[in-house]
C-alpha cells in the first residue's frame, strides 16, 4: 500500500509541477497589447500542435493501431464540441469582451486534464517496470507539461480571469495524473488499446481547441505576420522537444 501511495504522490507532484510552472505565466500577463497576446497564443498553439502530432498521436498509433486511436480522436473532438456548446450558453463565461479567450483557456484546461490521466498511467507503469524508468518518464512529463500550462493560463488570464484563479485552474489540471499513476501502478501494465484510445481522445480534443478556439481568437486580436511566424516557431520548438524526448 505504501508503494502505491508513493507512486501516486510522485505522479500527482509531477502533474502539479509541470502545469504549475507553465501556469506562472498568468502572473506575467495583464494588459498585454493585441499583437503580443496574439503572438503568445500562436506560439502556444504551434507548440501544442507539434506535441500532439509528433509525440502524442504517434505513441497512440504504435500502442493500439489506427482504429482505437481514431476512435479516441473523434470522441475527443465531439466531446469538446459538446462542452463548447455548454460554455457558450454560460452567463459567467459570456459576460466580458474577451469571452472567446476565456472559453479557449477553460477548454484547454479540460482537455489537458484528460491528457494528464494517461500520462499518469505511464508514470505508474514505468515505476512498476523499474524506478529508473519511472523517474525518467516523470522528468520528461514535467518538462512536457510546462508549455501546456502556458497554453491554459495565457488565454484564461487574457479573457479576464484573475491571476490567482488562472494559476489555480492550471495547477488543478495536473491532479488527474495522480489518479492515473495510482491505477497504472496498481494494474502493473495498461491495456495498449485503452491507452491508445485515451491518448487519441486527448489529441483530438486539443487539436480542435487549438484550431477552433486559440488560432481564431489570435487572428481576431491581430492579423499581422508576427503571430503566424510565432506559430511556425512554436511547431519547430515542439518538434525539437519531441526529438529530445
Amino acid at each position: 500500500m505504501g508503494h502505491l501511495l508513493k507512486i501516486t504522490f510522485i505522479g500527482l507532484l509531477s502533474g502539479l509541477a509541470g502545469t504549475g510552472l507553465g501556469g506562472l505565466s498568468a502572473f506575467l500577463v495583464s494588459k498585454t497589447g493585441n499583437r503580443a497576446m496574439s503572438t503568445i497564443l500562436e506560439f502556444s498553439a504551434g507548440l501544442m500542435t507539434a506535441v500532439v502530432c509528433f509525440e502524442l498521436l504517434p505513441e497512440a498509433f504504435s500502442l493500439g493501431g489506427t482504429t482505437c486511436t481514431f476512435a479516441g480522436i473523434i470522441t475527443g473532438i465531439l466531446s469538446v464540441v459538446m462542452i463548447e456548446g455548454l460554455l457558450k450558453h454560460s452567463r459567467v463565461l459570456n459576460s466580458g469582451e474577451n469571452t472567446g479567450l476565456l472559453r479557449a483557456g477553460i477548454l484547454m484546461a479540460i482537455a489537458i486534464a484528460m491528457h494528464n490521466f494517461p500520462e499518469g498511467f505511464a508514470v505508474g507503469s514505468g515505476f512498476e517496470a523499474s524506478p529508473r524508468l519511472g523517474l525518467t518518464i516523470t522528468a520528461v512529463i514535467i518538462i512536457h507539461d510546462i508549455p501546456e500550462g502556458i497554453a491554459m493560463a495565457v488565454p484564461m488570464r487574457a479573457g479576464g480571469l484573475s491571476r490567482f484563479r488562472a494559476f489555480a485552474y492550471t495547477v488543478l489540471s495536473g491532479v488527474p495524473m495522480g489518479l492515473g499513476a495510482l491505477l497504472g501502478a496498481a494494474l502493473g501494465s495498461v491495456s495498449d488499446r485503452l491507452a491508445a484510445a485515451c491518448l487519441g481522445f486527448a489529441g483530438g480534443a486539443m487539436l480542435y481547441i487549438i484550431y477552433g478556439e486559440l488560432v481564431p481568437e489570435s487572428k481576431r486580436l491581430y492579423l499581422g505576420r508576427l503571430s503566424s511566424l510565432a506559430n511556425v516557431w512554436g511547431i519547430l520548438c515542439g518538434i525539437i522537444i519531441s526529438i529530445l524526448n
